[in-house]
């Protein structure tokens, strides 16, 4: 692995000045990896971060790779990581026509990096240098306490997806705002929408009274505001007084649970373990906006290499190259989901909608389909329009919000599920639905959902209790013994966890559940788990119903 030579980094400042000119912001310092197609294999395990800690999965993954690679060879053309400065890592083998589109590929993920709300926690985080300094940790007590280390890492991955993201977001925006206190949220957040559920117009007004009183009276402005409130509402008085003591008290999740109140990891003896499980928490919460928002972070990056390396004069007599490796990347599936190819169209359009004037309220508010097509305010604020995008949303709000009915019909896209032939003994795939919210509605299943569990009850046997919050999204079965037994190690007690699964269909349902048609009604039952002395029993506690 070697920095790239001087003439491809004079190809890459080119691509910076061009890429600025065009409304991307990034830092001007950046470093450009040349690597093999081993040294991409070897990295990919470790989320192309060359300093992370040592891991047996790792190893396998290599292994895996390795193997793949040999039957099925590729060039995995590009990598970047959001570090300070930003790595990428290229082919050694790239011709420069290839480079430049890579190069303004790279850009556009530096420029979502560092712009997009939900990485707001990583933008003043040299992950490279801390990743180092916990591999040397990590290295050092592997030296005093053997394969224990490896156990710890192994149980603190196995929860590592339950890391409170959100809530390290939210301290982070609350930094921001030092004003905002817990009593606004809740009467916004809360109060007015789920408790009251008041109209769009009467929530603004509530918004601009709450603005006229902080320009009014200043720091004496939020209490002039629930002053009046109060007197509307003084149910609230209530619920501001429990709240007062909670002031500033974070939520924990479970690895923090554990680090805080397990009685085994708060032993002097294991308070090394501690150590690990902060690395491990770290690391997760770091790539989760990168898993939150992989549709549209890779759809921005292909929208702007597609846009700006088709105006670049150095790729002449290349275009057809270009077109042949631009289609292998962004082609879209009839089946399945491709990222780039759904996340570049999705930009795209509204870009092409915001230029019509297409996002506004009156063009909404059309239902004949020929003034629709016709609308044209010639407004130019696309370009702004994506840029606003691109810093506030996620994938699940991206999709939400953009996928609708005329996009749909615009790139003929439909959802296709599968029915099995008795007679043939085959599947056959058919299209199910051509409605923009069952193709929303699957676009969302394929998204980063990790479940939502409390951590509660305090039970006479000093037990560890956990509830998944059940949304039709059962665990997965196979990963709850051995999940829980970490746990239990951890906690150093047993652990109760209570969720939901499918009850057993009989088989005459089970052919039903394979045939096109209505929603089939499913029988879920609440179940109790509990590891002790690494042994998993399961108690049935109740049934619910709902629909697939």
């Amino acid at each position: 692995m070697e920095l790239i030579s001087q003439h491809a980094k004079q190809i890459m400042e080119g691509c910076k000045e061009r890429a600025k000119d065009a409304g991307l912001r990034f830092q001007d310092e950046t470093l450009e990896y040349i690597v093999t197609n081993r040294d991409m294999l070897e990295l990919s395990p470790k989320a192309m971060i060359p300093t992370l800690y040592d891991y047996w999965v790792h190893d396998v993954e290599v292994l895996k790779g390795l193997r793949k690679y040999e039957l099925y060879p590729y060039n995995p053309y590009e990598t970047v990581i959001n570090t300070r400065p930003p790595i990428s890592f290229y082919n050694d083998n790239n011709p420069d026509w290839l480079n430049v589109m890579i190069f303004y590929h790279v850009l556009a993920h530096i420029d979502f990096f560092q712009n997009n709300l939900f990485y707001r926690l990583t933008w003043d985080y040299d992950l490279n240098g801390q990743a180092l300094a916990d591999k040397r940790l990590i290295a050092r007590l592997r030296s005093e306490k053997g394969r224990w280390v490896d156990y710890v890492i192994e149980f603190g991955r196995a929860v590592d997806n339950l890391v409170g993201y959100f809530d390290e977001l939210s301290r982070a925006s609350r930094a921001l705002v030092p004003s905002l206190s817990s009593n606004v949220d809740y009467y916004f957040d809360t109060f007015l929408q789920s408790v009251k559920k008041v109209r769009i117009q009467e929530y603004v007004k509530e918004v601009e009274r709450y603005n006229q009183a902080m320009a009014q009276y200043g720091e004496l402005g939020e209490k002039t505001f629930f002053a009046d409130t109060l007197k509307k509402h003084p149910e609230l008085e209530a619920v501001f007084s429990r709240q007062a003591p909670e002031k500033g008290k974070p939520r924990l999740d479970l690895l923090q649970h554990l680090m805080e109140y397990s009685p085994f990891l708060n032993r002097d003896e294991n308070k090394w373990m501690k150590s690990v499980l902060e690395i491990v928490r770290n690391t997760s919460v770091y790539f989760q906006p990168q898993i939150r928002t992989k549709i549209m972070n890779e759809g921005w990056a292909s929208y702007w290499h597609e846009k700006l390396f088709l105006l670049d004069d150095r790729i002449r007599e290349h275009e057809v190259d270009f077109a042949r490796v631009h289609a292998g990347v962004t082609s879209l599936p009839r089946v399945g989901l491709n990222p780039y190819a759904l996340g570049m169209r999705v930009f795209a359009t509204i870009d092409e909608m915001a230029d019509k004037g297409k996002r506004s309220l009156e063009f909404q508010m059309l239902r004949d389909i020929h003034t629709r097509e016709k609308y044209d305010k010639r407004t130019g604020e696309g370009v702004d329009y994506i840029f606003k995008v691109r810093e506030d949303f996620c994938d699940f709000t991206f999709i939400n919000t953009f996928i609708d009915q005329d996009f749909l019909n615009r790139h003929k896209l439909f959802v296709v599920d599968r029915r099995l032939d008795h007679q043939k003994m085959v599947w056959q795939y058919y299209v199910k639905s051509r409605k923009a919210e069952d193709y929303r509605r699957m676009i969302l299943d394929t998204l980063y959902h990790p479940p939502h569990m409390e951590i509660g009850k305090d039970t006479s046997d000093g037990s560890l209790y956990l509830t998944h919050r059940f949304e039709e999204k059962p665990l997965v079965r196979e990963f709850i013994g051995n999940t829980m037994m970490g746990i239990e190690y951890l906690w150093g007690g047993p652990v109760q966890l209570e969720t939901s699964e499918v009850m057993p269909s009989p088989p005459e349902m089970e052919r039903q559940l394979h045939a096109p048609g209505e929603a089939h009604r499913i029988n879920w039952q609440r179940v109790l788990y509990r590891m002790e002395k690494k042994k998993l029993t399961k108690t049935t506690i109740g049934t619910e119903s709902g629909h697939d």
